[in-house]
């Protein structure tokens, strides 16, 4: 088992071989980072020239909804493997509930919904109550964990509602992961390399129409499509970005935790810090690129 198991980690970090730090941007994120109250993780890499800049890449954060990714590739298993039909008819029921503005939390007792809107709803819109009734579909988080593993990731789990987690779970909340491994996940969605190649475009897809878009995305063109999936709680921000820019596909993550900032403006100092990196990484990879975000766009976010 442990032999296998470092096999499959090799096999994640050759994804990562030959890449090269560009000190240039790492300099230039640094500065960005500079009197940031809390602890700050990025990751950045430029998937043509291989590019990366890693700061505190292999520190483990909260994941916040970020977890939601892991949920939904725990889902594909388990319709890949035929235990459930992507196009199955659901039944809501009250117990079902995560308190707060989810659309699913609004259905009545009883209500019909089909698997892939469960499914649609845990990434666009980050539902919290669709996201809770995929995770227990797929198995549970022992069962995501255990498929995480495979793939070769070490630090990206499941806490909540997942025995043996409580103490992972007090410390990091509904998920843990690091910059690093988030956003080479996202990659290997991208590639086709998880669960299969048509269980990874359509995660794609969906990673796509994310409603919340008032962060990294709304530094990034409204016409340039990017992969992406936040996550928030009070005292860390989160975002996992991956662009498919004219000159070349990269990749970011940027992850806070212990932050002073815990209010929900969007002042907070770690919506700030995520803007600011999406918009140093646009303008760096995209030097020549006229787009600047509408004037007082910022009121519709």
């Amino acid at each position: 088992m442990r032999f296998t198991l470092l096999i499959l980690v090799t096999l994640f970090s050759l994804s990562t071989y030959g890449q090269q730090e560009d000190k240039q941007l790492t300099a230039r994120v640094q500065e960005i980072l500079k009197g940031f109250k809390g602890v700050a993780g990025v990751y950045v890499r430029h998937l043509k020239t291989g590019k990366t800049v890693a700061i505190r890449a292999d520190t483990v954060f909260p994941t916040a909804s970020m977890i939601k990714i892991p949920i939904t590739l725990g889902m594909f298993d388990k319709i890949e493997q035929g235990a459930i039909d992507y196009h199955a008819t659901l039944t809501y029921k009250d117990s079902l509930l995560y308190a707060g503005e989810d659309i699913l939390g609004s259905f009545k007792n009883g209500e019909k919904i089909t698997l892939s809107k469960v499914m649609m709803l845990m990434i666009t819109t980050s539902d919290n109550t669709a996201s809770l009734w995929c995770q227990s579909l797929a198995g549970g988080g022992t069962t995501i964990n255990s498929l995480l593993e495979k793939n070769g990731l070490v630090n990206t789990r499941v806490n909540s509602r997942t025995p043996g987690r409580e103490t992972h779970r007090a410390k990091y909340g509904w998920g843990q992961t690091t910059p690093r491994e988030m956003a080479e996940l996202v990659v290997r969605i991208r590639e086709g390399k998880l669960i299969s190649p048509r269980a990874s475009e359509r995660i794609y897809r969906n990673l796509v129409r994310i409603y919340w878009d008032s962060e990294a995305l709304s530094q990034i063109p409204p016409y340039v499509q990017a992969a992406s999936k936040q996550g928030a709680v009070d005292q860390s921000r989160s975002e996992v970005v991956l662009v498919n820019a004219p000159h070349g596909d990269y990749v970011f993550c940027v992850i806070t935790k212990m932050q002073e900032d815990q209010s929900w403006t969007p002042a907070n100092e770690g919506y700030v810090l995520l803007r600011n990196v999406s918009r140093l990484l646009w303008k760096y990879f995209e030097p020549d690129s006229p787009w600047t975000p509408a004037a007082k766009i910022e009121e519709w976010h």
